[in-house]
């Protein structure tokens, strides 16, 4: 059998395992799933307000073209370090939004190249990245948390540690 036959089986071997410990453990498994999707429909209740307002915000931001206003200010910083500048957008996207980054490394991708010393910078960020101030404003909004200030500062560190280790290491093993 090859991988991708056994991926067909997958989910339905995860539903059986699960039906066969709500049997051997006495639980009513239909109770217990139309509790867990009322839970599912309040929490999606809750968190929209916040996506809303997240991908609002998104596209403003990148309808507006701020970024490439900030990024030409830092312009001369990053090129003193010897940052490619073709990067910044991408860096200062992705921990806002995943999807617009990913759309960024595509078209870094398209116009580079894959193997290309940009598009492995590309790669590396954004699979060692994370949508830092998506994930703060989604999560600590839905459920009441107002004061993110040091959740906010650690996370924006880790980003720029992240996007200085992956310029590095790009430099150096490629």
């Amino acid at each position: 059998m090859n991988l991708g036959a056994f991926g067909n089986y997958v989910l339905p071997m995860v539903v059986l395992l699960i039906i066969g410990v709500a049997l051997f453990k006495n639980v009513s498994l239909f109770d217990t799933f139309i509790e867990g999707a009322k839970d599912g429909i309040i929490l999606g209740f809750q968190v929209f307000p916040c996506l809303l307002g997240m991908i609002f915000g998104i596209n403003l931001l990148l309808r507006s073209h701020l970024i490439s206003d900030i990024l030409g200010l830092f312009s001369p910083l990053f090129s003193l370090f010897n940052f490619p500048k073709e990067i910044l957008p991408l860096a200062f996207i992705r921990p806002i939004s995943g999807n617009a980054s990913f759309a960024m490394m595509i078209d870094i991708f398209k116009t580079y190249g894959v193997d290309s010393y940009l598009g492995r910078i590309a790669a590396v960020m954004q699979g060692a990245t994370d949508t830092t101030i998506y994930v703060i404003s989604l999560y600590f909004g839905s459920i009441g948390i107002k004061n993110i200030r040091y959740a906010l500062k650690a996370g924006l560190f880790a980003d720029f540690v992240t996007l200085v280790i992956s310029v590095l290491l790009v430099s150096l093993l490629f």
